[in-house]
C-alpha cells in the first residue's frame, strides 16, 4: 500500500449520527428506510415506505442525511450497503442499519465501496453472532480498520470505480438480457411445436398411452427419517422443467422404500408435480436414479414405448400450451390448493404423432434446441461470474492503492 495512506478505525472518521423518536411527532409525515429496502444487487435505495409517525415502528429511530452510507449490521453478510439519496436527505432508517457519515477530508463514495470490499466482509463474517438471526454491532462496525489516502486520490479512485463499475453494470445487463432471450426463444420453439395449429395429430387421453401412472408417500416421520445413503426418495423439489435436480435429494432405507414398491420409478418414466406451488413441474428421470421411489407431491407417468416416447411427452408437457391446460386442471380439482389427481392426468388429452419414430424425431429436434440454450446459458452464466470477479479485482485493488 502506498506510504502516503493513513490507516485509522472506522469510527475515529465518521461524523456522530442522531436518533430520533418520530412517534412524538404524531402527524408528520416521513420516508422509512426498512431494513429490505437496500438490494444487494444495485446497492441503492429501492423503495421505501411513507409514514407517519404514530405509525413508526419501534426500529424507526435513526435519522439520515444526504451522502451517509448505510449498512445492515443484520444478516452482514448479504451486503445490504447503500448511499442515501438526496432526496431522501433528512428522512428515517431503521436501527437495523449503521449509518456511516464520513467526516471532511473523507469521500463518501469511497467509504462506500471500502465496504463492499471483500475483506471487509470477510471480518463481519467473523464478527456476525446468533444462528438465526446473526448480527454485527455498530461497534463491531466502528472498530473495523480502513486505510485512505487523501482526498484528492479519494476522489480520483471514486471516479475510476464509478466508470468501471457502470461499464460492469450495463454488461451484465446484456448479458442477462440475452440469457432471457436465449430461454423465451427455447419456450418459443416449444410452443411453435406444440400449439393447435391444425396439424392431423391425433388427440388422445394419457390412459391410452401409458401403463402407470401414480404418485407416492411420504414415510412415516417426515424429513426426520430420511438418510444420506440408501434408496433415492425423489420430492417436488428436484423436478424441474428444465431437468431434474440432485440438489437436496433424500434417501431411504430399504425397509422404508419396500413399503412404497409400487411407486418406483423406471428409466423412460416421466415426473410430474402434482400439488403446491411447483405443480405441473415436469422433467426426465435420471437412469442412474432407478429403482427410485418418490413422494405423494410427484407422479410417475410411464409411456407405453409402443405408443409414446418419453422425451416427446416431457416436451410436450412443459410447453406453454399444455403447461396451461395441466394448471387449469389443477385449479379446478376442487380442493383448498392446486392439485392434479391421477384420474384427471389419465384423463388428460395430448396431440401425438401416430408413430412413434417422428415423435422421437420431434424429440432430438427439440432436444438439439434445448442443448444449445443451456450451452448460451452456461457462457452467460461464466460470464456473469467473471464480471463479478472483476469487480472484485477492482475492489481489492482500489484499496492497497494499485489503481
Amino acid at each position: 500500500m502506498n506510504t502516503k495512506w493513513d490507516t485509522r478505525l472506522l469510527g475515529d472518521i465518521l461524523e456522530p449520527t442522531e436518533t430520533l423518536d418520530p412517534q412524538r411527532a404524531p402527524n408528520s409525515e416521513f420516508e422509512y428506510i426498512d431494513v429490505s429496502s437496500v438490494s444487494n444487487k444495485t446497492f441503492r435505495i429501492e423503495q421505501t415506505q411513507t409514514l407517519k409517525g404514530r405509525d413508526a415502528p419501534s426500529r424507526a429511530r435513526r435519522r439520515v442525511k444526504a451522502n451517509d452510507v448505510l449498512f445492515a449490521t443484520v444478516r452482514p453478510t448479504l451486503s445490504r450497503i447503500a448511499l442515501v439519496p438526496n432526496e431522501l436527505d433528512n428522512q428515517i432508517c431503521s436501527t437495523g442499519y449503521f449509518v456511516l457519515r464520513p467526516r471532511p477530508g473523507i469521500c463518501a463514495r469511497f467509504l462506500f465501496y471500502f465496504l463492499l470490499t471483500e475483506e471487509f466482509n470477510a471480518r463481519m463474517e467473523q464478527l456476525q453472532k446468533g444462528a438465526s438471526y446473526p448480527a454485527v454491532t455498530d461497534r463491531d462496525v466502528r472498530s473495523q480498520p480502513i486505510s485512505f489516502p487523501e482526498s484528492a486520490e479519494q476522489r480520483r479512485i471514486v471516479g475510476l470505480l464509478d466508470k468501471a463499475f457502470a461499464a460492469i453494470a450495463t454488461a451484465k445487463a446484456n448479458t442477462e438480457k440475452n440469457l432471457q432471450n436465449a430461454r423465451a426463444l427455447f419456450t418459443s420453439r416449444l410452443e411453435s411445436v406444440f400449439a393447435a395449429n391444425g396439424r392431423a395429430w391425433p388427440s388422445k387421453p394419457l390412459a391410452d398411452l401409458t401403463s402407470k401412472i401414480g404418485s407416492g408417500a411420504t414415510p412415516l416421520g417426515g424429513e426426520k427419517v430420511y438418510q444420506q445413503h440408501g434408496v433415492p426418495f425423489i420430492r417436488s423439489l428436484n423436478v424441474h422443467d428444465e431437468g431434474f435436480r440432485h440438489e437436496r435429494l433424500a434417501f431411504l432405507r430399504e425397509s422404508q422404500a419396500a413399503d412404497l414398491d409400487n411407486v418406483t420409478v423406471k428409466p423412460g418414466d416421466v415426473l410430474l408435480n402434482i400439488t403446491g406451488a411447483s405443480i405441473a413441474r415436469s422433467c426426465l428421470v435420471p437412469e442412474n436414479l432407478t429403482p427410485a421411489r418418490v413422494s405423494q407431491h410427484v407422479s410417475i407417468v410411464r409411456p407405453i414405448p409402443e405408443k409414446l416416447d418419453s422425451e416427446f411427452l416431457h416436451y410436450l408437457l412443459i410447453s406453454r400450451p399444455y403447461k396451461t391446460q395441466l394448471l387449469q386442471a389443477g385449479e379446478g380439482a376442487g380442493a383448498t390448493r392446486q392439485a392434479l389427481t391421477k384420474a384427471g392426468i389419465e384423463r388428460f388429452r395430448i396431440e401425438v404423432p401416430p408413430r412413434v419414430e417422428e415423435q422421437r424425431s420431434v424429440a432430438s429436434q427439440l432436444r438439439e434446441f434445448a442443448d444449445a440454450t443451456r450451452r448460451l446459458e452456461s457462457m452467460g452464466k461464466r460470464k456473469l461470474d467473471a464480471l463479478d470477479g472483476l469487480k472484485c479485482s477492482l475492489l481489492n485493488a482500489a484499496f492497497v492503492g494499485a489503481l
